[in-house]
C-alpha cells in the first residue's frame, strides 16, 4: 500500500484541516454544562493555535430532550451562542454543530446561514438512517451551511452496506464523509484499508475525507495519523483527549504531529494546564481504562463501559465475562 501514501513523517499537505471537538464530544462527559468563560477560552485558544473548525456542541431537539437537564452547548440556539462568542469572531475559523439523525430538528431549530454565526453542521448517522441524514444534509445546505456527515459504527457495517452509503452521500451535497470508529475497536491497518475506500468515494464525486476516532485501545492518535497519511483531510481532535468513554484523539499530540507551520502546540499547551486540568480536579473522568479497552476489543458500544465506571467497579474479569456473555 506504499502507493497510496499521500504525506510523511516531515511533510505537510495544506489540504488538512483540524476540528476541535472538545465541547460536542466532551461534553458527553460533563453533560455539556461548560462555562461561558470556558468556551470563549477555548475558541480564543483555537484561532491562536491555528484551529480551522470548532464544534460547540449539538443541536438537539428540545423537544425530545429536557433542557433544564442539560447545558446549553447541548442545543446551541443562536442566541445562547451569540453572547457567548459575537464579539471574539475571528473568520479565520469555522463554527460548526452537530445533528443527530432522529435527534435533532434543522427544518425548524437552524436559521439561515445569513441570520447565524454558525458556518457548518454535521450531520451523525448509522447506516441505516442514511436517506435521513442525505435529507437533512440538503435542508442544511439550502439554508447556506457547510456540511459534513459522519457515519457511526462503521466498525459493525456490512461491507455492501457501507458501499451503497457512500455511493448515495457521494451523489449528495455533502462535502465532507467522515470514518468514524465510534467503539475504538479498529487497528490502523483497518483504518488503511477503510480510509483507500472512503478516498476512492471522495475522489469519485468530488468529496473531501473526514477522520474521527475513539481511544479505547489507546489508538485514537495512530488511526488519525494513519489516515492523515493516506490522504483524509479533515481531522478531529480534543483538547486532553476529552470525549465519551476513553475520549477521542488528544488534540496536543495532533498539533506535535501535524508539520504545517499555522499550526501551534503552545497555545494548547497553556489551555490544557490552565482549564483542563481544573476539570480534572473538579471530578469530571474521561480517558482511557481497561473498562473501555475491553468494549473496543470486543467491538461493543461503550455504554455498559461507561455505567462500569459511574458505578466504580474495578472487577474487571467478571465485567469481561459479562459483555462476552453479550455476544452471544
Amino acid at each position: 500500500m506504499s502507493d497510496m501514501i499521500k504525506g510523511t513523517m516531515i511533510s505537510y499537505r495544506p489540504d488538512i484541516k483540524v476540528l476541535d471537538a472538545t465541547i460536542r464530544d466532551g461534553g458527553l462527559v460533563n453533560n455539556f454544562e461548560f462555562t461561558d468563560d470556558f468556551v470563549r477560552k477555548l475558541y480564543l485558544t483555537n484561532v491562536r493555535a491555528g484551529v480551522d473548525v470548532m464544534e460547540i456542541g449539538y443541536l438537539a431537539d428540545p423537544e425530545l430532550f429536557e433542557e433544564s437537564k442539560f447545558g446549553k452547548w447541548k442545543f446551541c440556539h443562536e442566541d445562547a451562542i451569540q453572547k457567548v462568542l459575537i464579539d471574539i469572531l475571528d473568520p479565520k475559523m469555522q463554527l460548526a454543530v452537530m445533528a443527530d439523525v432522529g435527534r435533532a430538528n434543522v427544518a425548524r431549530d437552524l436559521p439561515d446561514k445569513k441570520d447565524s454565526i454558525l458556518d457548518m453542521v454535521r450531520v451523525a448517522t448509522y447506516i441505516n438512517t442514511i436517506p435521513a441524514a442525505i435529507d437533512m444534509i440538503e435542508t442544511c445546505t439550502k439554508k447556506g451551511y457547510h456540511t459534513t456527515v459522519n457515519i457511526m459504527a462503521v466498525s459493525k457495517a456490512q461491507e455492501s452496506e457501507l458501499a451503497e452509503a457512500l455511493e448515495m452521500l457521494g451523489k449528495s451535497s455533502v462535502e465532507v464523509i467522515y470514518l468514524v470508529d465510534s467503539y475504538g475497536s479498529l487497528y490502523p491497518l483497518q483504518m488503511r484499508q477503510l480510509a483507500q475506500r472512503y478516498l476512492e468515494a471522495g475522489e469519485k464525486y468530488g468529496k473531501k475525507i473526514g477522520i474521527h476516532a475513539h481511544n479505547n485501545q489507546q489508538l485514537a492518535f495512530a488511526n488519525t495519523t494513519e489516515c492523515a497519511m493516506m490522504g483524509v483531510s479533515y481531522l478531529d481532535a480534543t483538547m486532553a483527549a476529552m470525549g465519551r468513554g476513553a475520549g477521542n484523539c488528544a488534540m496536543e499530540l495532533l498539533m506535535g504531529f501535524l508539520k504545517n507551520p499555522k499550526y501551534d502546540i503552545k497555545p494548547v499547551l497553556r489551555f490544557l494546564q490552565d482549564e483542563m486540568q481544573k476539570l480534572k480536579n473538579d471530578g469530571v473522568v474521561w480517558g482511557y481504562d481497561i473498562q473501555y479497552l475491553l468494549t473496543g476489543y470486543l467491538n461493543q458500544h461503550p455504554r455498559t463501559a461507561i455505567a462500569f465506571t459511574n458505578e466504580k467497579r474495578q472487577d474487571y474479569f467478571t465485567f469481561f465475562q459479562e459483555l462476552q456473555e453479550n455476544e452471544v
